[in-house]
């Protein structure tokens, strides 16, 4: 039997997810618990071949940083990323060691668990790019890397002058790359913007690593 660590801090989600793994055959639920920060303790205790975690969980814990972890100390421990968030960020990071597939719960072409067969199979499962979401008159996909890298930043409350600092540019370039994406997304206003990327959780900048 495959032992299965449940991370979800949404209650319907986690009922769902627990439901799944109980129903599937050759799955048994270790446990089912909301903060990923938890789940790494009992794969520490042993006993866990998969971990299905969530991204954002309890406190605002990063189940990015956690499946890091778990990957590094467990290598044996299979971990599946299931998340809501956009941000190309995550699925970046969870490609590049934090989890052996990811699957978006709002935008899964595949079925889960199909997914998490085939990742203890010894697949690895990621989508080649994070979903496209409408915001407003634009897509998601139409803004930039560079533009991605200056809107996070702004996102996090960083100035006009700290952003350019940090990104070598001048004060000018960010205000127009700024400006490009509100006049394209037919925002009145960069508040509007702002509104618009955290409500589609485009962008994530309140994931605690410790």
């Amino acid at each position: 039997m495959i032992s299965t660590v449940v991370v979800e801090d949404n209650r319907l989600m986690m009922n769902h997810l627990r439901t799944m793994i109980e129903e599937a055959e050759g799955y048994e639920l270790k446990a089912a618990v909301s903060d990923a920060f938890e789940a790494e303790k009992l794969c520490s205790a042993g006993d866990v071949d998969l971990c299905i975690m969530d991204v954002q969980t309890s406190h605002n814990h990063s189940g990015l940083a956690a499946g890091e972890r778990i990957k590094n100390q467990h290598p044996e421990i299979k971990v599946v990323t299931v998340t809501s968030l956009i941000d190309p960020d995550v699925l970046a990071r969870a490609g590049s060691g934090a989890a052996d597939s990811l699957w978006y719960k709002d935008h899964g072409d595949e079925e889960l668990m199909d997914v998490i067969d085939r990742t203890m199979k010894g697949e690895h499962i990621f989508p080649d790019s994070s979903p496209d979401v409408e915001l407003k008159e634009m897509f998601s996909s139409e803004i930039s890397p560079r533009q991605m890298d200056i809107l996070r930043r702004f996102v996090m409350g960083m100035t006009y002058d700290e952003i350019a600092e940090e990104l070598k540019l001048s004060k000018n370039g960010v205000r127009w790359n700024l400006d490009q994406i509100v006049e394209k997304g037919g925002f009145t206003n960069k508040h509007e913007m702002l509104a618009a990327v955290i409500e589609n959780k485009l962008i994530v900048t309140t994931l605690r690593e410790e």
